[in-house]
């Protein structure tokens, strides 16, 4: 049981800042926040993703690269693009360790409006972080593993956030149900959206990229817009004006603020 609590714990914690720090403020800023606090969460989103860590300039250019091309032949992790689960992961690899390491540079639109922290993302990017995380990761397995298999979810725990990444692309462009015809793939993805933490309403996202609740429908509940919510209420954040509530048959097209 032990093993299962820290696994939900890790998942949990590790979406929601993917979610919340990476997506909905790096890459698209659907909030304001102070200088301390962009630091606070940016340490955050380091230690919870641990050795799967992901940078948040490159999370953001490819994230403003696949609303851009969302589905098409530049689209950067579509599955519309590849036989398979693993070959989308892998792709998606390549193209963000050339941004994470600036081996090659973006399109000059999508660059900026991003978090930087260049000790943080130095150690994020380091074979030496992933090293030490992945014995923190070992040595509390062997405190509370009671069996032999429950070692094998730790490569869940070594890769989380491209994992969860995954996951949302993957299924949220090939399973589900679709509210707006937005010309491309996208899926809302019940009940995954509850694990994704709202993540998985990607046709609502691609319909409205920069409204901050990606639930539209009365059942479709968002998580983490739920407690983005509870922070600008307390004064952590602040929410940028949210688009009306949309109306299904407008036909209007994703717009990428960079």
């Amino acid at each position: 049981m032990a093993i299962f609590i820290a696994l939900i714990i890790h998942s949990t914690l590790s979406v929601f800042f993917q979610s919340f720090f990476l997506h909905r403020y790096g890459a698209h800023r659907m909030f304001t926040m102070s200088k301390g606090w962009e630091r606070t969460f940016h340490l955050l989103t380091y230690l919870t993703q641990g050795s799967s860590y992901l940078n948040p300039r490159a999370y953001a250019i490819l994230h403003r690269e696949h609303h851009a091309y969302t589905d098409g032949p530049k689209d950067p992790h579509s599955p519309v693009n590849h036989p398979g689960f693993m070959s989308m992961m892998l792709a998606t690899k390549t193209k963000y360790d050339n941004y994470a390491y600036r081996r090659t540079s973006p399109e000059s639109k999508f660059e900026g409006g991003y978090p930087e922290w260049p000790l943080i993302d130095r150690l994020g990017n380091s074979w030496v972080s992933s090293l030490i995380w992945g014995v923190l990761y070992t040595s509390l397995y062997m405190l509370i593993a009671t069996e032999w298999w429950h070692f094998l979810f730790l490569p869940v725990h070594f890769l989380m956030g491209p994992i969860h990444g995954a996951i949302v692309n993957w299924c949220g462009h090939r399973y589900g149900y679709q509210n707006f015809d937005n010309k491309d793939e996208s899926q809302n993805t019940l009940p995954l959206d509850l694990i994704t933490l709202g993540e998985l309403f990607q046709n609502n996202h691609h319909k409205f990229p920069n409204r901050a609740n990606f639930g539209i429908r009365w059942f479709e509940w968002d998580p983490t817009y739920t407690v983005m919510r509870l922070m600008a209420f307390i004064g952590i954040i602040k929410l940028a004006r949210q688009p009306r509530k949309p109306i299904p048959t407008q036909q209007v097209a994703p717009q990428i603020t960079p």
